[in-house]
């Protein structure tokens, strides 16, 4: 298995950016997958870095339905091996004493994400 590591880059015109290398060259892009509150992000792409090997550039577009009150957070994960590799959040609204909706909303996620990693499990060994 691949080490992966991504590096938030920046957040630009409603899109996430970010870096992502890899412990080796490969020949093909990592799969990554993007969930908001168990729904999957469509439009991530992942292109190779042109001047260094294993690495990618990374790109996530934030949904304009998705940007409602209160904190949204996204988990970045690899497609294959469903290890989060990142996360980010956005807070629309009134602004927040503490970030502890951020906290429990990524708990939610991560969550979901064992719960779904676990039955994937079960399928495959029972």
């Amino acid at each position: 298995m691949t080490k992966l590591q991504l590096a938030k880059a920046r957040i630009q015109a409603g899109i996430w950016e970010g870096v992502l290398t890899t412990a080796d060259a490969q020949d093909a892009a990592p799969a990554l997958e993007v969930t908001h509150l168990t729904q999957t992000i469509d439009g991530v792409t992942v292109t190779p870095h042109p001047d260094r090997a294993g690495a990618y550039f990374v790109k996530v577009p934030i949904p304009a339905d998705a940007l409602t009150e209160g904190v949204q957070t996204f988990v970045i994960a690899d497609k294959e091996s469903g290890v989060q590799l990142d996360t980010f959040s956005i807070v629309t609204g009134q602004p927040l004493e503490t970030d502890i909706r951020a906290e429990v909303d990524l708990l939610r996620e991560e969550l979901d994400m064992l719960k779904r990693a676990f039955r994937r499990h079960c399928m495959e060994t029972g």
